[in-house]
């Protein structure tokens, strides 16, 4: 964790005064747990998300709500806002208002978090994999519960594809492999 640490405050900010930080790969292979980590470990932190914006049927289609309500704001030097995507009975909707005050690092965390369309802001991308798909299917469900099962099935197919044409792991500043 020290590597990590070192290597996201030696980093130069990329978005105004802001170091973006993404943690991307695929679902269950620990993206959650490494950007809990990075910003317990790194001083003045915020964590987002992408599981604050995506749902089953929109897995990565949302970014521009992001990118208007915190990325702009925060390279500016203004806090960010965003409505926060919520599951009552299961069911995705947009849900209560999340104010990001400017922080030192932002990392931003989930599948997508550090696609090439904000490549030129990313002051480090870490890609974390775990290769057995059905391992990490596994995982997935343990965390989310059994009905999530054929969602997170549906998912990795379409992620698979996404990293394939986005090519994340090969412009990542660093792999880390969980399994």
């Amino acid at each position: 964790m020290d590597e990590i640490r070192t290597a996201t405050l030696a980093a130069p900010p990329r978005l105004g005064g802001v170091r973006l930080v993404a943690v991307d790969g695929p679902s269950g292979a620990g993206k959650s747990t490494l950007a809990a980590r990075i910003a317990a470990v790194v001083p003045d932190s915020v964590l987002i998300s992408t599981d604050d914006f995506a749902t089953w049927d929109d897995p990565v289609a949302w970014w521009p709500r992001l990118d208007s309500g915190v990325l702009r704001p925060l390279a500016e030097g203004r806090p960010g806002r965003y409505q926060r995507t919520e599951w009552p009975g299961g069911v995705p909707r947009l849900g209560a208002w999340i104010t990001v005050d400017v922080p030192s690092v932002l990392v931003l965390e989930g599948v997508s978090a550090g696609r090439r369309a904000v490549q030129d802001r990313l002051s480090c991308l870490f890609w974390v994999d775990f290769a057995d798909a059905p391992q990490r299917l596994e995982r997935s469900v343990r965390r989310d519960g059994e009905p999530s099962r054929p969602y997170f099935r549906r998912w990795q197919e379409f992620e698979a594809g996404w990293f394939a044409v986005d090519d994340t792991a090969a412009r990542a500043s660093q792999k880390i492999n969980t399994g």
